[in-house]
């Protein structure tokens, strides 16, 4: 049985602990769909495509790796893709409280999968994509908290 795992998120933009994430994640499943959340009720640096194309440029060595977007419930795109496990990255004991919450609700909507929790490296615990931005909007250097294509596309998108 083919065992697909979902690492949903608004990825904007994605990070250097997100890719971490991702990677061990596709170390353990067949398959992990990287899915990017078009309507979050969040305003956004980058729109859902450019997020699409970022985070598949800078995972684009994972084989068993997809990127896709999606809108509405995580829960029903779960299921139509088929994933089992949800994956979810918990950087600090703050995230916990929000994650098991939210976790113990996808159960209650979609029984059949479970919500994995990942810990980031702890070179890379510390970083969140709303500290990137801001960094990049004041003129600062990102290059060692992202992948070098999100690294481009701050500079391109702050550089006016």
């Amino acid at each position: 049985m083919k065992l697909t795992a979902l690492y949903p998120g608004t990825f904007d933009p994605i990070t250097n602990g997100h890719t971490d994430i991702i990677e061990r994640a596709a170390g353990m499943f067949d398959l992990v769909i990287v899915g990017v959340a078009r309507s979050t009720g969040k305003t956004t640096t980058f729109s859902t495509a450019e997020r699409v194309a970022l985070a598949r440029a800078s995972l684009a060595h994972v084989a068993n790796m997809e990127v896709t977007s999606f809108s509405g419930l995580m829960t029903a795109f779960a299921k139509q893709k088929g994933a089992r496990i949800i994956v979810r990255g918990l950087r600090a004991v703050s995230d916990f409280e929000y994650e098991f919450q939210m976790a113990s609700m996808n159960r209650q909507l979609y029984n059949q999968a479970e919500t994995l929790f990942l810990t980031p490296s702890e070179h890379l615990s510390y970083i969140s994509s709303s500290l990137v931005r801001e960094i990049a909007a004041l003129g600062g250097e990102v290059t060692r908290f992202v992948p070098g294509p999100v690294n481009a596309a701050l500079q391109d998108k702050f550089s006016g």
